[in-house]
This record gives C-alpha cells, sequence and structure tokens, in this order.
C-alpha cells in the first residue's frame, strides 16, 4: 500500500480541529483514520487528536490482521475503547464539556479493506466499477434525505446541515458502521473530513482521485480546491492506493 495524510487548518479558522495520520501494525498492515473534532471551548481539537492517537497507538502494537472478521472486532472494540476514554476526559475538565469528534478509519491490506466510521466524515473508493461513497453520513441532513423529506439539492444548502446524530465521546453507548471489502490492485480509497467533502463534489472528487497524479500530489490539490472555494472548515484527507506486495508471504507493504 501507498498512502498520504495531509490536514490544513484552511483560511477561516483560527485553529485546526482535524487530526489523522497512517498507522503501520507489526504485520506491515496500514490504517488510516481522520478525525473532525468539536465542541468545548477549543476542544475540539482534544477530542480528534485523543481518538487518533488512542486509535493508531493500539493499531502499531497488533500483529498480523489474516480475516476481516478478525479486523472489524478489533476496530469494534477499540473504538469503543477510544469513546469510553474520551467522554471520561469530558465529564471531567470543564474546559472539555460537550466535546467529541467524528472518526472514519480504514485498515487496507492486500486482500481486503475495512472501513468503520462514526459522524460524516467519509470514506470513498474508486475502483473499476466507478467512485462511490462507502460510508453514510450519521447526520440530520442525510436521515432526511434518506427517509425523503428532502432532496439533493436541499441537502446542499440546509441550514442544519452540521447536525450529527452521533459522535465518538459524546455519550455512553456509540455504535459504528463497520463494514469490509475487497478491492484489487490500483484501486483508491478517499478518506477526508466534511471541510473537503461541502466543498468538493463527488464527481469532482472522482475525477482529481482518478488523475494518474502521485497521490501526494492529487492530496495537495484537495486542499487547495477547498481553500479556493472559501477554506471555511478545517481540511483533512487521506488516500491510499493498493499496491502489491513484492515481498513473498504475509507481509503487504
Amino acid at each position: 500500500m501507498i498512502g498520504k495524510f495531509i490536514t490544513d487548518r484552511g483560511r477561516v479558522r483560527a485553529h485546526n480541529e482535524d487530526s489523522g495520520g497512517l498507522y503501520y501494525n507489526n504485520g506491515d498492515q496500514l490504517m488510516a483514520v481522520i478525525a473532525d473534532g468539536m465542541g468545548g471551548h477549543l476542544a475540539g481539537d482534544v477530542a480528534s487528536q485523543m481518538a487518533t492517537d488512542f486509535i493508531g497507538e493500539k493499531w502499531e502494537v497488533t500483529t498480523h490482521f489474516a480475516s476481516p472478521e478478525a479486523v472489524e472486532k478489533w476496530l469494534g472494540k477499540v473504538l469503543k475503547k477510544a469513546n469510553q476514554s474520551i467522554l471520561k476526559k469530558a465529564q471531567k475538565n470543564k474546559e472539555c464539556q460537550g466535546m467529541g469528534t467524528t472518526v472514519v478509519i480504514s485498515v487496507c491490506t492486500d486482500e481486503f479493506i475495512t472501513i468503520a466510521h462514526i459522524g460524516d466524515s467519509r470514506c470513498y473508493m474508486l475502483s473499476a466499477e466507478g467512485f462511490k461513497q462507502v460510508t453514510e453520513d450519521h447526520s440530520l441532513v442525510n436521515e432526511l434525505l434518506r427517509t425523503g423529506q428532502i432532496s439533493e439539492s436541499d441537502a446542499e444548502h440546509h441550514p442544519r446541515k452540521n447536525v450529527l446524530l452521533k459522535a465518538l465521546g459524546t455519550e455512553e453507548n456509540v455504535q459504528a458502521d463497520i463494514k469490509s471489502l475487497g478491492w484489487e490492485k490500483n484501486d483508491k480509497l478517499l478518506l477526508c473530513s466534511d471541510g473537503l467533502a461541502n466543498k468538493v463534489l463527488n464527481d469532482e472528487l472522482a475525477d482529481y482521485v482518478n488523475q494518474n497524479k502521485y497521490i501526494q500530489d492529487i492530496a495537495q490539490d484537495l486542499v487547495h480546491l477547498a481553500n479556493e472555494r472559501g477554506g471555511e472548515d478545517n481540511v483533512s484527507l487521506a488516500i491510499i492506493e493498493h499496491k502489491l506486495s513484492e515481498q513473498v508471504g504475509d507481509d503487504p507493504c
């Protein structure tokens, strides 16, 4: 696998409440994380950084995962523990009360990918079948759209577009959506916060990700585009491209 993570404060916000990164376990398997914090007095960045650090550190000490079921079970457990950690800090520290964070995670192996998410940070996949959004936002607007109460055009400009139905660290029991998919050589994943998704249409994202360019250049171009269109929010993204391991055995790279 090859991957690139990038985060940018944007052109309006005083600080960056996004966090994320790329992490490898002891089996050289790659995990990407994007988290978008919110709530509390300057505590959104605390929540997102706590989530990223906690999940990343737990991943780095694991060994090789051979099945999607094993990864899904691990993600469920680690997200439950991360939720408890953030919630406990928010309850004990007045300045952190009300904080929480979205999170989207992708574990990538040669044979499969496993995606977990809470909130409205997203994962997209580019394959031979096209470009599609893999996750479904846990947001008020998406629920209204899903149930036919508003149209897609209404959703684009809805005044409560940023209202989340759930986030990591905001309540005792928060369930992540977790799924596994197969993928092939040259397929790509895009994980991002809403600072990108709210500024760039899906068709445009597809065009950028499908370009025959280095993924670090694609990532930088997307951040630049979001900022050119206002940059009112922090922008974070990770791009992962499937490259078959040149090694023989169980160690994907």
